[in-house]
């Protein structure tokens, strides 16, 4: 069976099955680069992402909060909470697009 002749970051060649008309696959086609750039463009752009980001980024802010006193303990507890389910929530929605 014919493997792609491009190569691996780190100099090994790649190890991917390709048709017998192709010489590379997806991932090394040169042909394919700028459909590659704009679907990873896009996926950075992803809504999942950014929630995600701005999660971390609250729990971030919360607990420098409740450290430094400014958010009583169990506010910033029940707070943590409801982020924590809402980060769930995200995680199986990226999980459900992917099985998509």
């Amino acid at each position: 069976m014919p493997r792609c002749n491009g190569s691996k970051p780190d100099g090994t060649p790649c190890e991917r099955i390709v048709g017998a008309s192709q010489s590379y696959c997806y991932s090394h086609d040169p042909a394919r680069s700028e459909e590659r750039h704009r679907a990873a463009s896009k996926a950075a752009r992803s809504k999942p992402n950014r929630e995600i980001q701005d999660i971390k980024t609250r729990l971030s802010e919360l607990a420098d909060n409740v450290l430094n006193g400014d958010v009583d303990k169990g506010v910033g507890a029940v707070a943590s909470q409801v982020l924590n389910v809402y980060l769930r929530a995200v995680g199986l929605e990226l999980k459900l697009r992917e099985q998509e």
